[in-house]
Formats: C-alpha cells, structure tokens, sequence
C-alpha cells in the first residue's frame, strides 16, 4: 500500500498553481515557442498535460466504482480533440481541466480513499499511487515549460522529495541497458539519500546505506530526479561530485521515455 495521497495532493495543487502562473502571461507565439520536451511546443505540453487530465478522470472512477479502467479505444477521440485545438485554446483548456482534475482529487473524502482500487498498466493502484502517477509527470512537463522560460529553472522541491524516493521502478522501467556491468553509489542533497545503481542486462535502483568501496556520484536530488526521468543534459547539470562514476554515461543509461 501507498502512503497518504495528502502530501502528493497537495504537491500537485502547487505544481498547477506553478504551471498557470507561467502560462497566462504567454501569448501565442510564446506558446508555439519549443519547450525542453523533445519536438513539443510549450503549446504542444500543455495539449499532452490537458489530455492526461482527461484520462486521469477516467482512471479515477474507474477505481472509485472498482471497474477496469478504459483502453485505448477511449483515448484516441481525446488525443485528436487535443491535437486539434490550436494553441491558445490548448493552453486555456489544459489549465482548465487540470484544475478540475486537482480539485476533484482535493474532494475525495476517507471513504473514496479507502474504497479506491485500478489495476493500471500491470500495477495495483490504490489512490496515492494514481496520484503518484500525475504528479510525475506533472512535476516535469512543469520543468519543461518553466526551463524554456528560464534556463535555471528547477523542479519544485516538494515534487522533488516525494519523487525521490519512487525512481526505482521508473529506473527498471525506463533505463536503458548498454551492456555495461557497472556497481555506483548515488547519494543526493535536499533530501539525502543513497542508492545503489546496478546495470548490466537491466537496471536496478535500490535505495542503500553509504557504501565507500563502490565509484560515488553526489548530486542534489532535484537533478537525480531530471537524470532518471532523462532531463539532466550537460547545460541544465548543477555542480555534482563524482569518485570514479561517469555522468556523461548514466545520461546514455536514462534517456527518458
């Protein structure tokens, strides 16, 4: 089971509230500007965030009734909806239903929560865990937008300190395997934590104690996080310690989704 969806509610409450204050002030041409997502507009995030919203509603009483979440033949009319829109209204929209996505999952009380179950993509959700999901992606495509704003950009620490500790299966899912058999202790600031990175066949993240006789890299957690969600290209790399770990190949092994 998940912890409380509280904290992670409450996360995504401040990463809308981030997004709306980057995006009303744009105009259009702003909009149609590229974000840090590859080959998507500002305009084209915000489509992919609006349209996520939309799904996540689904999946949210889905789990409230205890039914099988919809498949793909319901998400196809609700991408070319959003790929449709241009982008003014992309913006508009998405900001809209992100609202009411966030504050429908503000509204659920202690039964709702208690009652909620989705069986999601192979993974047994219960309702912290639907919101685990959001927030990740969130939490970044709110970087993406804020970067090409802002090149010093950073995501927001309460995303950050939550999803720290979620990276090892976003790591097994997403990491790239290059053959390599490599043994790395990472270690991060703002919040500590230590992990082992194992690669060979597979990728492995595992949360772990200190461990001197492995290479070390030592990073703030902010940019641990961009690393494994493939976001931590050299100019956007904050100071890092390193003792014997290559940095330039831990961003081959996470290219991102």
């Amino acid at each position: 089971m998940e912890t409380a969806p509280a904290p992670w509610i409450g996360a995504l409450r401040h990463s809308h509230d981030t997004l709306q204050a980057l995006v009303e002030p744009l105009d259009v041409e702003q909009l149609q500007e590229p974000s840090y997502a590859s080959d998507w507009s500002i305009a084209q995030v915000l489509s992919h965030l609006g349209s996520q919203s939309e799904m996540f509603g689904l999946f949210l009483e889905a789990g409230l009734s205890r039914q099988d979440p919809p498949g793909r033949e319901a998400f196809v009319p609700i991408w070319e909806a959003w790929n449709a829109r241009d982008p003014q209204s992309q913006a508009a929209d998405a900001l809209q239903g992100d609202e009411a996505l966030v504050t429908r999952f503000e509204s659920l009380n202690p039964e709702e929560i208690d009652r909620f179950h989705l069986n999601l993509f192979g993974m047994e959700l219960d309702a912290t865990g639907l919101v685990r999901m959001r927030l990740s992606e969130h939490a970044l495509h709110t970087w993406d937008v804020a970067v090409a704003l802002d090149p010093a950009a950073k995501v927001a620490p309460d995303a950050v300190s939550l999803l720290v500790d979620t990276l090892g299966q976003l790591a097994a899912r997403s990491g790239k395997p290059d053959g390599t058999k490599r043994q790395l202790h990472l270690m991060t600031t703002e919040p500590e934590r230590h992990f082992t990175l194992e690669t060979g066949e597979t990728v492995l993240l595992t949360a772990a104690k200190p461990d001197e006789s492995l290479p070390e890299l030592s990073l703030p957690a902010e940019a641990f996080v961009r690393l494994v969600y493939g976001r931590l290209d050299p100019l956007h790399t904050p100071p890092v310690e390193s003792r014997g770990a290559d940095l330039d190949e831990l961003r081959l092994v996470f290219q991102g989704l």
